[in-house]
């Protein structure tokens, strides 16, 4: 852990990208005493620019935009955790499987990937989304479902390598079951590439969450996303620019700052790039 804190460390992008997540995390967390204003909470200031009062200006009705970023990380984070664990969870085992068995079985399954692949994303999502309506959890479990499917392949092409392997071949030998084999001995030392993608994911999955409430798909009013803010605000883009800038820069700060870790993980937990 040491080793790995001091290599870490020295990585001055990903100790700016962890920097960024923390505080993030303390702002989702302590959101109600950080917010000068309720996210619902109106005034009779539309659309004002940035003022002692409201340091990032209001919207179209007159709410706080700082108060509704900083509710919002909370929406951001939920999303990007919640829909990284669930897309993981299917990608680690749908590859696992794959690729620990290979042959056939895993010709059949990643023909069934490539079809889903083949799928525009935001079709896929829209159709998702319309089966089980416009909220928060939809919209997690629409891209746990379609978010898989690229882990998917990077956990087929480790356990390919993996399975080729002395200890594996050991395991069959002292007659070890497959899934204690998979799960307790290749899993482990694949664990690398699928703690970096997770990362990296996790902003991919923020990233897409503003996409989907953008264009209509992802929670309503009041609820303070990000992306239903940039929504919401492009119809004033002339007139009131800052109702679209700030919510788009927190997406922008946020997405950076879990690829700038993504990176750091990367380049610290591979032995290849520490040389």
């Amino acid at each position: 852990m040491s080793d790995f804190m001091r290599c870490f460390a020295q990585n001055k992008l990903a100790v700016f990208g962890l920097v960024i997540v923390i505080v993030l995390v303390l702002a989702a967390v302590f959101a109600d005493f950080i917010a000068p204003y309720g996210f619902r909470e109106q005034s009779r200031d539309y659309r004002q620019g940035p003022s002692r009062n409201h340091l990032l200006g209001t919207d179209n009705v007159g709410r706080d935009v700082l108060s509704r970023i900083i509710y919002g990380a909370r929406i951001s984070l939920k999303v990007g955790i919640l829909a990284t664990l669930i897309s993981l969870t299917i990608g680690t085992i749908f590859g696992a499987v794959a690729g620990f068995f290979g042959g056939i079985i895993d010709t059949l399954m990643m023909r069934f990937v490539d079809i889903f692949l083949s799928i525009p994303y935001v079709i896929l999502a829209v159709s998702i989304a319309v089966v089980f309506g416009r909220s928060v959890n939809s919209l997690i479990v629409v891209l746990g479902v379609t978010g898989w499917l690229s882990i998917s392949r990077v956990v087929r092409a480790t356990f390919l390598s993996l399975r080729k392997l002395e200890y594996t071949e050991a395991a069959r030998a002292l007659g070890f079951s497959r899934r204690r084999i998979i799960f307790g001995h290749l899993l482990p030392n694949a664990s690398v590439p699928i703690i970096v993608y997770g990362t990296i994911a996790v902003g991919s999955a923020i990233l897409s969450e503003a996409a989907l409430s953008f264009i209509g798909v992802g929670p309503t009013s009041p609820t303070p996303a990000w992306g239903l803010m940039v929504a919401d605000a492009r119809g004033s883009l002339t007139s009131a620019a800052h109702m679209l800038l700030f919510p788009g820069l927190a997406i922008f700060v946020t997405v950076l700052g879990f690829v700038l870790v993504g990176d750091g993980l990367r380049d610290t937990l591979d032995p290849k790039m520490r040389r």
